[in-house]
Order: structure tokens, then sequence, then C-alpha cells
């Protein structure tokens, strides 16, 4: 996100000029420029531009009276119906939906009420009196409309109050520049506001690199052996490894990957992870490991580069300082935070790290692991065949094609932003943008899943074409490193091809725009039978002949009812409508 700052606008009733100055201030990525709307126009703010400029990112942080008017009715203990609050909520999160066409993305703040608010004491939190208790309602409800809506994210600052404690809110600060919260706040908000344009830029990391002793479990295991390690039992350190464990079990989880790199015997270790009643992690949990006697800044980018992700994608834990020196210094662009010497407090550092945060989460992140250790068998079945034929024929790769739709605009969205190298233009676009592109009538988008005899890689492929009379521009040439090197590419192109041909069109063009990671796309075009220019930047290809499909991948169509698809020209069958 380096280069010309992101424009957020600052939408609220009351007066945000202090956040705004902490937001620019602030020397974390993205750099951003601020412009404050006045307090207390929330609504026109958020329908009437004004002016202002297009395509911002937007903060919509709002005291709940002030925008639901009912609440602050029940605020001054007058009877409301809930029902009716409800109302007021819904018509709100309509007002931020119909601001989203002018913003990139739109950061919502839940409502909070200050600590200080006692309302109906004992009863607050029970129906039909307690504020708090509509609060909770109120905040669903918001939510609940908001949830579906790309590029719109929910805020928690009830996290910013308790951090700042007794110095969340400012009475004081109230009377003097109508701003409710002290500066403890407002510097939390700036970095948890950072964080979430991090993510929706796909920043997070993807890699968590791990030592093993005094790390993972409490011991050296190559002296102390596998039965006498820390971990678990009777002894608070031992529990706080396993919690630790568990915490990085849950990351994994969600699609985070997990990789050894520890000064060992590798036997030894993967007999403890193997064998120890208390591990839980076990070896099928990581994507990699390096186990030796290495340097670890050597061991990572092996690592990183087994798995096909940047350095900029890793972070490494180590209870040795000396060792997160040198990864630092060698490595800067892998993440090494300062790691607590106390083992109690390994898991909550971990948990309150925000390198993992995700605008969403797909199915391919949910079983990225499993991906990765179905990989792994795919490299030893290539081991054992001789011919790179045969072990592609050997593997009975599927591919199904879809189009753009509800279920699968997320994880798409997701490719856009965090594909690097199999990436013909390298455009970016957040989903919202996405689904506008893709409504145009002249424009199509392919996406495409690929599974094989080792489990399902999930959707990693995409493909958008622009036909403009008789010439078809392809716009994107997408797909994910995990499946690059078994004829999806190939596949890919035949399918773009044959639904060119079948619209009539004369020639598909392709422009690669060269990036610092991008090679092994040029390599690939290079290789694909296209025409191109003396730059090799413009290829080419003449629709009057069709592109031989490689017959060790077979294809699928799962298109909408109605849609003209390419399924024809490569003598397959249309096997289903989106949607059923």
């Amino acid at each position: 996100m380096n280069g010309a700052s992101i424009l957020i606008d600052l939408i609220s009733d009351f007066n945000l000029q202090t956040l705004g100055n902490y937001l620019e201030n602030d020397e974390a990525e993205p750099q951003v420029s601020v412009q404050v709307a006045p307090f207390g126009q929330t609504v026109s703010a958020l329908l009437n531009p004004n002016g202002r400029e297009q395509g911002s990112v937007a903060l919509v942080w709002t005291s709940p009276a002030s925008v639901i008017p009912l609440f602050g009715e029940a605020l001054q203990f007058r009877p409301v119906k809930e029902d009716q609050v409800l109302a007021e909520v819904r018509q709100f999160a309509e007002y931020i939906l119909a601001s989203k066409k002018r913003f990139r993305s739109v950061l919502v703040c839940a409502w909070t009420l200050p600590d200080w608010f006692r309302g109906h004491g004992l009863l607050d939190l029970q129906k039909p009196f307690g504020a708090r208790n509509l609060l909770l309602k109120m905040n669903l409800e918001l939510v609940s409309v908001l949830q579906d809506e790309a590029g719109v994210y929910i805020l928690d600052p009830r996290d910013w109050m308790q951090s700042a404690g007794k110095n969340a809110y400012s009475p004081k600060q109230w009377y003097l520049s109508k701003m409710p919260y002290g500066a403890e706040v407002l510097k939390r908000a700036a970095q948890e506001i950072k964080s979430a344009m991090r993510s929706i830029a796909g920043q997070a990391r993807k890699l968590i690199v791990v030592d093993l002793d005094d790390t993972l479990w409490g011991g050296v295991v190559g002296d102390a052996g596998w039965e006498n390690l820390r971990l678990g039992g009777h002894d608070h350190v031992g529990e706080a490894y396993v919690d630790f464990q568990r915490t990085l079990k849950a990351l994994r989880n969600r699609g985070i990957l997990l990789a050894i790199a520890s000064k060992n015997e590798e036997s030894v270790a993967l007999q403890a992870l193997r064998m120890h009643p208390e591990m839980v992690l076990r070896p099928q949990d990581f994507a990699g490991w390096r186990i030796n006697w290495n340097d670890k800044a050597r061991n990572i980018v092996e690592l990183a580069t087994e798995l096909n992700l940047g350095l900029q994608s890793v972070v490494f834990i180590d209870d040795n300082p000396a060792e997160r020196s040198r990864v630092r210094e060698a490595l800067p662009e892998v993440l090494v935070p300062e790691w607590p010497a106390d083992k109690t407090l390994f898991a909550i550092t971990l948990s309150q790290m925000d390198c993992f945060d995700a605008p969403q989460l797909t199915n391919e992140d949910f079983s990225r692991a499993e991906m990765y250790d179905a990989e792994r068998g795919r490299d030893a079945l290539k081991r054992e065949v001789p011919r790179v034929e045969d072990w592609l024929a050997s593997l009975r790769t599927k591919v199904i094609v879809e189009e753009l739709n509800g279920s699968n605009r997320a994880r798409v969205a997701q490719l856009f932003n965090k594909t690097n190298q199999m990436n013909l233009s390298t455009r970016r676009l957040t989903e919202s943008e996405l689904v506008q592109w893709a409504a145009e009538k002249s424009r199509k988008l392919f996406a495409f899943r690929v599974s094989d005899r080792f489990g399902d890689s999930g959707l990693t492929g995409i493909v958008t074409l622009d036909l403009n009379g008789g010439t078809a521009s392809m716009v994107d040439f997408i797909l994910s490193c995990r499946v690059m090197g078994r004829k999806v590419e190939e596949t890919m192109l035949a399918v773009a091809i044959e639904y060119c041909r079948g619209q009539q069109a004369g020639r598909l063009v392709a422009e690669y725009l060269p990036t610092a990671k991008n090679k092994p796309c040029h390599d690939f075009w290079i290789k694909t039978g296209f025409e191109h220019d003396d730059a090799q930047r413009m290829f080419w290809w003449d629709l009057a002949q069709s592109y031989l499909a490689p017959a060790s991948v077979a294809v699928e169509f799962a298109l909408e009812a109605g849609s003209a698809g390419p399924e024809r020209g490569l003598g397959v069958e249309c096997v289903a409508e989106a949607g059923t």
C-alpha cells in the first residue's frame, strides 16, 4: 500500500478531527489523508456528497441516541416499543448502504454506552427496561442488515474503551470540543482503522514459522527426551504451552499456515510431535518444516519458497532473542514480534496480533492446511512417477467453471487482491468494484475450481474477458500458485478461447503488465502458442483456430441458466445450473 495516500472520510455526530490527526500522523501503513464531515450532520453526509471526493474509504462512528431518536427516548426512561426502535436502526442502515455507491469501503462502528451509565442498574440487561438490552439488539439488527453488503465492515469500539480504562470517556472534552472520548481511545481507534484497511487491501500474514524448544513446548527435546517435556499436566507452565498450541491450532483452522524452523534433530523433534500425549499440534498440522542445524533465516526463505509465499506473508516466533534479531536483520519483510519471556503470556500475545485479520473468510481459507497436506502427497507421487505426463494423468484433475455469483464473489475478490505470481495485470478490485465491473454486458468472468484425487484445491483461477466488436480482450488471468503446473493454466485458456469463438470474435488479445512478482505469468504466456510482439507484452490468438485443451484435465461447467458458455467447444456438457 505504499505510494499515494488513501482518502478516508470521517462521518459522525461528534467531532472526529482529533482522530483524523492521529490517522494522518501515524507512521503505520497505509498512509492516509482525512476529510472530516461536519459533526451532527451524519445522514446528510452519507446521502449528499456536497462536492466531497468520490471513491474514498468512509468511517461512520455515531452515538446511538443521536441517530436512533427512540433510543434517546429510552435513555430518558420513557417507554418505547422495541420493534419501532429496530425499524429506525434498519432505516439508518439503509442510509449507509446507499452511501456505499460513493465509497470503496465503509467501516461502521457498533454502538456503545459509557461505562458510567447505570441505566436501570440491576435490570439494565433485562427486557423490557434495560437500555443495554435494547442496545445489544440494535447492534445485532445493524449487523444483520449490513453484513452481506460487499465492502461494508463492522468495528467494535468496546475494545478501544476497555484498553483506555477509566480514561475512555472525557466529559470535559465533550463540553470543550464535542468529542466524548479520551486520547487513548482515539489512538487505539486509529490503530484499528489502519489495521482494517490493511486487511481489506489483502495484506494479512499467511504463514507462522515457529520454533520448538522452549517455544512450542518447555525444555530441549534432544536433551530431555519427549517424555520429559513441559507440556500440559499439573504445571502452570505446561498448561501455558498447551494453550499456546491451541491458539496456533485455531489460527490454522481459519486458514493461517503453520511451519517449523528449529535447530534440532528432525527425527527426534517429529517423534515428540507424534508421541507426546498432550501435544495439540501434530506433524500433519504443519505445511512444512526445516528441522536442522542451518541458519533459521535461510530455512525461512526455503519454507516460503516451498509454499509459494512471499516473505511479506511470514511471521516468525522464537523465544530466543538472538534468533529473532538474526531473522529481523536478514529478512526485513518477515514480521518478527518481540516475544515475552514469561511463557504464560505466549497465547495472549499471539491472540492480540492483528496481522492475521482478513476482510472475509472463504471455504478455501478453512481448508487451506488440508490443501497443503494434499500437495505433499502430489509431490511424493511426482517423485515416484518418472514421466511428467504420466504424473499429470495420474492426478485425475478436474476443473469446474463458474460465473461470478453471490456464493463465490468473496473468494474471487480474495484471489484478485492476493495473487501475485500468475497474474496477467495484477489489477486490484474490492468485492463491490468487482461486481460492478462484471455487470457490464460486454464482460465475462469465469472462475475455476480445481480438484484431483488428493483433494479439493477450491476456487483457484479467474479469467475476465471484455468483448468489443470483433476483438476480445483478456483483462485478467489469475491462478493460485497452489495449482500451477498441472495444466490448469492451459485449460483456462481453452475455456476463454472457446467462449470468444462462440461470441463470433475474431481475435483474443492479452496484455502482460510486469511487476516485481509476476514473471512466472510471463514465462507461461511465452509458451502458450499465442503470437506476441517483440517486447513480449502483447499476446494475441486468431480465433479462427481452436485451442487444444489438455487431455489430463476434465472440465465441467456450472453456469447460469441461459448463459452462453464455451462448453460445446470443449466437448463437454453443462452439468449444473448455479444454485442447484
